[in-house]
């Protein structure tokens, strides 16, 4: 059993056939099921470009090391290491259909799901480096800053229109397409926490929990 709270480093996989849909790509060569527990480590989708061509191909989520699994988009303005990557166009989507953030009160941690209203399959910006991939965060919006309360980040989630600017476009154009997605398009509720396992792995994790409201 493991635990792991620290933002970006869980999130909700879609199966093959809903990426394929959604980014409108062919690929027979690949097969998997939706996934509701996915951490750093583990093989993940990803679509990266190849001779200008969008190229599926599972990697695995974290450079080296498992706390790579997140680049702090700061690292791109004062980075040489990652400005390179962002110069030399290693950029990739990591499609997903959610995130989990921990919400820190009194030594509790409480896990919350978030995901875009407007997007059913969304995809986070990142970087690919030989077999493996990184997730570029940001920092907070005002609603994610009230989840994820001890380290106030979040996921680069790009919108539609900036999937195909942040695969193919200029380092300049790409480097725009890094804004944090508006509170006013994410949805985010309490969730039970057997997500703190990660044992746990099935479509249940991802249903809210009641809460009392007075």
């Amino acid at each position: 059993m493991a635990y792991d709270y620290t933002m970006c480093r869980r999130f909700v996989s879609p199966d093959h056939v809903s990426i394929e849909e959604d980014f409108d790509l062919v690929r027979s060569a690949w097969e998997f099921p939706a996934r509701f527990n996915v951490a750093p480590g583990q093989a993940i989708p990803v679509i990266r470009v190849i001779e200008g061509q969008p190229d599926p191909v599972l990697l695995t989520w974290g450079f080296g090391e498992h706390d790579t699994a997140n680049l702090p988009v700061e690292a791109l303005r004062s980075g040489a290491d990652a400005h390179g990557l962002l110069a030399q166009g290693l950029r990739c989507v990591m499609p997903a259909l959610g995130f989990y953030a921990w919400r820190v009160s009194g030594g509790t941690r409480t896990p919350y799901y978030i995901h875009p209203e407007d997007q059913d399959v969304f995809g986070f910006a990142g970087f690919w480096e030989r077999e493996s991939c990184t997730i570029i965060t940001l920092p907070a919006s005002a609603m994610m800053a009230q989840i994820d309360n001890i380290e106030a980040r979040m996921p680069a989630i790009l919108s539609r229109e900036m999937r195909e600017v942040w695969l193919y476009g200029s380092t300049a154009n790409a480097a725009a397409a890094l804004a944090a997605y508006t509170d006013e398009r994410l949805i985010a509720y309490q969730v039970g926490s057997r997500v703190d396992s990660l044992d746990s792995d099935d479509e249940a994790l991802i249903e809210p929990v009641e809460t009392n409201v007075d």
